[in-house]
């Protein structure tokens, strides 16, 4: 299998180009077979909750809700557990499909063989 991309997103309302253009790349890379794995970070953690990612408006994007579900359909998308905790989300506050994971985990999955990290 060919590489991997593990994303992170850093922002959400306070950057929101930024945060759209994490979501966008997961969603080419799902949509191009790569293995994709998205991370929420900081104020993107809120999109793991349902209904937040309807919210977010961003003229001239792809809703973020549509990327989002494409990355959930073919790839994995994780709250960081610090960024969780600070804004009280927990396990069952996400979306199914939704996980909340530690650096450990983001650690293991930019540590292995193949794997592209991006960070926005």
């Amino acid at each position: 299998m060919g590489r991997s991309l593990v994303i992170k997103a850093t922002s959400g309302t306070d950057g929101m180009e930024r945060c759209n253009q994490a979501f966008t790349v997961a969603a080419a890379g799902v949509a191009a077979g790569s293995r994709v794995s998205l991370w929420l970070t900081g104020e993107a953690a809120w999109y793991a909750l349902p209904g937040r990612a309807e919210e977010f408006e961003l003229p001239h994007a792809t809703p973020l809700q549509d990327l989002l579900e494409v990355v959930l359909a073919g790839g994995t998308v994780t709250v960081c557990t610090q960024c969780a905790a600070r804004r009280d989300i927990g396990p069952d506050d996400v979306i199914p499909g939704v996980r909340i994971a530690g650096a450990p985990t983001f650690v293991e999955e930019i540590s292995a063989e193949g794997a592209q990290a991006l960070v926005y």
